[in-house]
């Protein structure tokens, strides 16, 4: 039977009540991603679509409660200690992460492959713990906290698969209009939901050599995350589908069993 999408997740924020000075913070935050040591009040403007005026004042402010970090000498700012503190917090009081992470580690060691957990944050995915076999010798280095596309990986297409198709819409078209995504990729999604909904999962290879399959989690009274197992391997996508995905759909039942438990 087909998993349809559920009407429980949360609605855009502009449906809800808010406070726009707050909202407006969060969004100089957010304007900090890896690679950028510094940003300015002009470039910060320019990122989130503010006025310079009310980015001074915001940068201003987050400085004063420590969030920020003013370099006088290069008039710009970067994340303060805090921000640290909060991701630190943030992993350690996560329930999900707390069953999921050992069991993921032991499904990596034994199996000898990558094992990661994600969510979405608007129409990118954040890896929430990316447990690495063999990582010196990986092509790749995926960390916790690190952004990876929604529109293009096995993580991004499960959860799509989750949502309504509303939500699915409207991430879709803000990304066709950022980055001009042609429309082959839309049929790759697609196939990608239909097998999640039949089958439970979804398998892609959107980089060479790499080949991942990502399942959905989705637990009362919890965020819907994304697991997925990933290999470096010349092997023909079908041979690893067929040794994989009984691997990655009994980690999730063990995952879900494991968190059920601790519940009752």
């Amino acid at each position: 039977m087909q998993n349809t999408p559920s009407d429980s997740h949360p609605k855009p924020a502009s449906s809800r009540k808010t406070v726009h000075s707050l909202e407006r913070g969060i969004e100089i935050i957010r304007a900090f991603r890896v690679g950028y040591d510094l940003i300015g009040n002009s470039e910060l403007a320019e990122r989130t679509g503010l006025s310079r005026s009310t980015v001074s004042r915001l940068t201003q402010t987050l400085c004063s409660a420590g969030i920020l970090e003013h370099d006088k000498q290069q008039r710009a700012y970067r994340l303060g200690a805090p921000v640290l503190c909060f991701a630190h917090a943030m992993r350690n009081s996560n329930p999900i992460l707390k069953y999921a992470v050992p069991l993921m580690r032991a499904t990596s060691e034994k199996h000898h492959v990558n094992v990661g957990i994600a969510k979405a944050d608007r129409d990118e995915m954040v890896y929430l713990e990316s447990i690495r076999y063999h990582a010196k010798s990986a092509l790749r280095n995926i960390v916790s906290g690190q952004r990876i596309p929604i529109e293009l990986t096995s993580l991004g297409h499960a959860y799509l698969s989750t949502i309504p198709e509303s939500m699915r819409k409207e991430i879709l078209t803000s990304l066709t209009l950022k980055k001009h995504t042609q429309e082959l990729q839309w049929h790759s999604i697609q196939r990608s939901m239909e097998s999640v909904w039949l089958n439970g999962y979804c398998i892609l290879s959107w980089q060479p050599e790499i080949i991942a399959l990502s399942t959905p989690i989705s637990i009362a009274n919890h965020a819907t995350y994304i697991m997925n197992i990933s290999l470096s391997t010349k092997r023909p996508i079908g041979d690893i589908e067929k040794v994989m995905s009984p691997i990655l759909l009994g980690l999730k039942r063990e995952v879900i069993n494991t968190l059920e438990k601790s519940h009752t």
